[in-house]
């Protein structure tokens, strides 16, 4: 009866795990394809943000996404970004490289359609290693990239990104 018992709640358990390692790959999905948008980068907290044009290419593979990017500013400014992540149950951790080239970790969670991440830069940026970014689906077609940075000085967090981006057909 005993191993009835234990069998049955290792079935539920691995029951219930496939459905949350579905439901991410099912999210990674709809954020596949070509995207481009308008937005700001703040690329030091205290100046003046940057208006910029970015496209990316976004493919999802199971519980992995891989975001390619470039983002244009100022008529000479151009960069490359990118990010790798993956999903292990709720959690997600990868890869992104930014505007500075030094690769950073990401590690969060997503709530809704927002993944949240915890970003650990490779090197200081505002004086610090950590800061915030969110991948958000808005709607069908519609993408929104944001990196909140906090104000050493003030204490207050700042956005130092916010890219918006609609989907090609």
């Amino acid at each position: 009866m005993k191993t009835s018992w234990i069998r049955a709640a290792i079935v539920a358990l691995t029951a219930l795990s496939h459905p949350a390692l579905a439901d991410e790959a099912g999210f990674l999905r709809s954020l596949r394809g070509t995207w481009s948008g308008t937005g700001t980068v703040t690329m030091r907290i205290g100046s003046s943000p940057i208006n910029v044009l970015c496209d990316f290419e976004t493919k999802a593979a199971g519980t992995s996404l891989a975001m390619r990017g470039s983002c244009r500013g100022l008529v000479v400014v151009h960069r490359t970004v990118s990010a790798d992540i993956q999903a292990t149950g709720p959690r997600y951790s990868g890869t992104y490289l930014g505007p500075s080239g030094v690769p950073s970790k990401l590690s969060g969670t997503r709530t809704g359609n927002s993944i949240d991440l915890a970003v650990r830069w490779g090197r200081k940026i505002n004086g610090d290693h950590s800061a915030k970014m969110t991948i958000e689906k808005v709607g069908g077609n519609r993408l929104r990239l944001r990196t909140i940075d906090r104000d050493l000085k003030t204490g207050t967090d700042v956005v130092t990104s916010d890219i918006r981006l609609s989907r090609y057909h």
